[in-house]
């Protein structure tokens, strides 16, 4: 039985870490994927956002767009 893991645009490695290398062990990267990856063919009728909303977006179509949150900036609290 093989357990398929759900599917994410978020993807993680682990970096190698040698037991001789003499710094700490990085732990964890993350990296996302766009959702154009996943799509081999455009569909027709997709939805769009308005031309002004394109812009601002960077794609025309509401399913292209994946929002990207920067890890190194500082978050408001």
């Amino acid at each position: 039985m093989t357990r398929e893991k759900p599917f994410t645009l978020v993807k993680s490695y682990k970096p190698f870490h040698s037991k001789f290398d003499p710094c700490p062990p990085i732990g964890r990267k993350y990296y996302r994927t766009p959702p154009n990856l996943y799509i081999n063919f455009q569909p027709p009728n997709l939805e769009q956002f308005t031309p002004e909303e394109a812009l601002k977006y960077g794609t025309l179509w509401k399913f292209f767009y994946d929002f990207y949150d920067n890890p190194h900036r500082e978050r408001e609290t």
